[in-house]
C-alpha cells in the first residue's frame, strides 16, 4: 500500500489533430511525470478520456504505458462502471501483469443504494487479482457512495485498499479519515482540497494539475504528509489560480490546455467534449508565465 502515498496522476490521452492518440506526446508526459517526482501513474481514468477510448486502444495504452515506465513506478487502471458484470470481464479479460491496482468508479447514471454501490464492489472485489482503489465522484455518477459504505468495504474486503474521494466536502473526507481501518488509504481526488486532507491525515491524492506541474505538486503532497503546513501552502497558495482554471470549463479540456502550453502534447479532445476556449487557454498562458513556465 505505500506504493500509492504520494501524488498518482490521472494522466490525460494525447490525440493528434485526426484524434488518433499521439503515442510521442504520451511518452514525453510519463518521462516528464516520473522525472520529476510522481509517485504513481493512473491510465484510462475520467481525465483519460476513457469513455471516448475504444477497447483495443485501451490496451494500446496499457501496453505503452508499461514500456515507456518499465516498473519504475507503479501503474494503476481504472476498469469501472455501472454494469457490475462487465467490470468483472473486463478485469478478467485485461492483460494486468504491469499494473499495480485498479481505479474504479463507483456506479453511475444508474443511482444504486448504498446496498447496490456495497454489492457492486463487493462482487469487483471477488473477482479481482489486483488490489482495488474505489472511486467516489458523486458531480459525475450522479450518486455519493456515504463513508459509512466506504468504511465498510474497506473492513470487509482486504484487497479494497484505498478510495479515491472526489466528492468536494470536507465534513466526508473527516468522516472517512475519523472512521478508517488504520491500514486504509483516503486519497483526494479534489486538488483544490488535496493539501488540507494530507495534513488532517490523508495518504496522498490522485491528481489532474499535478501531470502538469509534478515537481512542485508532488513536493507540496509529501509536505503535507510530514505535516509541514507553511512550507506546503507556500506552494499551494502559487498553483491555486492554475488549479482553478483547468476545471473552470471542462476536464481534461482544461488540463490539455496547460500540457499544450508546456509543449508536453496539444489541446485536442474527443466529442462531446470541446477544447478550451481561447478565452481560458490565454488566461492559462497567462498563468504559466506568472509561474515560470513559459
Amino acid at each position: 500500500m505505500t506504493k500509492f502515498i504520494g501524488t498518482g496522476v490521472a494522466l490525460i490521452t494525447p490525440f493528434k489533430e485526426d484524434l488518433s492518440i499521439d503515442f510521442d506526446a504520451l511518452e514525453r508526459l510519463v518521462e516528464y511525470n516520473i522525472e520529476n517526482g510522481t509517485e504513481y501513474l493512473v491510465i484510462s481514468g475520467t481525465t483519460g478520456e476513457s469513455v471516448t477510448v475504444t477497447k483495443e486502444e485501451k490496451k494500446e495504452l496499457i501496453s505503452f504505458i508499461s514500456k515507456v515506465n518499465n516498473g519504475r513506478v507503479p501503474l494503476v487502471l481504472g476498469i469501472g462502471g455501472n454494469n457490475t458484470a462487465n467490470v468483472i470481464d473486463e478485469i478478467k479479460s485485461t492483460d494486468l501483469s504491469t499494473i499495480d491496482a485498479i481505479l474504479s468508479v463507483s456506479p453511475y447514471y444508474s443511482k444504486p443504494t448504498q446496498e447496490g454501490i456495497y454489492q457492486h464492489f463487493k462482487a469487483i472485489s471477488e473477482a479481482s487479482p489486483k488490489p482495488i482503489i474505489l472511486y467516489n465522484v458523486p458531480g459525475r455518477t450522479s450518486s455519493n457512495m456515504l463513508p459509512e459504505t466506504t468504511i465498510r468495504l474497506a473492513k470487509d474486503f482486504e484487497n479494497i485498499i484505498a478510495v479515491k474521494e472526489a466528492g468536494n466536502n470536507v465534513q466526508q473526507y473527516y468522516e472517512l479519515l475519523r472512521t478508517k481501518p488504520d491500514d486504509f488509504l483516503i486519497l483526494s481526488g479534489d486538488d483544490d482540497l488535496a493539501l488540507g486532507v494530507a495534513l488532517a491525515g490523508g495518504s496522498g491524492v490522485i491528481s489532474v494539475i499535478g501531470q502538469a506541474l509534478p515537481k512542485e505538486f508532488s513536493e507540496m503532497i509529501r509536505l503535507g504528509i510530514a505535516k509541514k503546513a507553511k512550507e506546503a501552502y507556500d506552494i499551494h497558495f502559487k498553483l491555486m489560480p492554475i488549479t482553478g482554471l483547468i476545471f473552470s470549463e471542462n476536464n481534461p479540456s482544461g488540463i490539455k490546455a496547460v500540457l499544450d502550453g508546456l509543449d508536453i502534447s496539444k489541446s485536442h479532445v474527443r466529442l462531446p467534449l470541446v477544447e478550451a476556449t481561447d478565452g481560458l487557454k490565454h488566461k492559462i498562458a497567462e498563468e504559466l508565465k506568472v509561474l515560470g513556465k513559459s
